[in-house]
């Protein structure tokens, strides 16, 4: 490896940065679920009104549950990635091992 990449790979991103992104990760898929339309007419007619697009309302059902399971499955991986920082999932495995 040449020097300018081992010197690149010394340098640590911020801890102001790294906690900054870590907390919009858990703002950005929250507050997509807080603020989605709940119907899918409705939907249709946000999209409508902010990119000029016409939906279906077969479409605007589809992309409704696309978006809801999208932001619910990066909220687990983020409570997943959470838990095995603290080292919760990673111990109760070696006891349930162990038994």
């Amino acid at each position: 490896m040449s020097a300018c990449c081992d010197a690149a790979s010394d340098r640590q991103t911020p801890p102001w940065v790294r906690r900054f992104r870590e907390i919009f990760a858990w703002v950005l898929p929250s507050a997509i679920l807080v603020f989605a339309p709940k119907c899918p007419a409705c939907l249709a007619a946000h999209v409508t009104l902010w990119t000029g697009l016409g939906l279906s309302l077969s479409t605007a059902t589809w992309l409704r549950w696309m978006l809801l399971l999208l932001c619910g499955a990066a909220l687990l991986f983020l409570m997943v990635e959470r838990l095995d920082r603290i080292g919760a999932i990673s111990s109760s495995l070696k006891k349930e091992t162990e038994q």
